[in-house]
């Protein structure tokens, strides 16, 4: 798993939520997205799907798919290592 991967991740989702009180550092990258972890919400969920299309290439269809992949970081990262293009 690259952990060069999951810094990028975490530096775009600060930049693309405007997360301004939190550095990548803080993020822990096995952390719930959502709920307890970040704290993210619907909103937030409909910005990572923008930032997988725009940076990755990545389209999510079916909604599952998402839902496990947006789960934290390393989920996240996971799901760009199987699917970019």
């Amino acid at each position: 798993m690259s952990t060069d991967l999951h810094k990028k991740l975490k530096e775009e989702l600060i930049e693309q939520l405007n997360l301004e009180d939190i550095a990548p550092e803080d993020i822990d990258s096995s952390a719930p997205l959502f709920g307890d972890g970040l704290g993210l919400d619907s909103i937030d969920a409909l910005e990572i799907i923008v930032l997988l299309e725009k940076e990755y290439g990545i389209k999510i269809t079916n909604p599952a798919d998402g839902k496990d992949a947006m789960q934290s970081i390393e989920s996240l990262a996971k799901f760009i290592e199987a699917n970019k293009k």
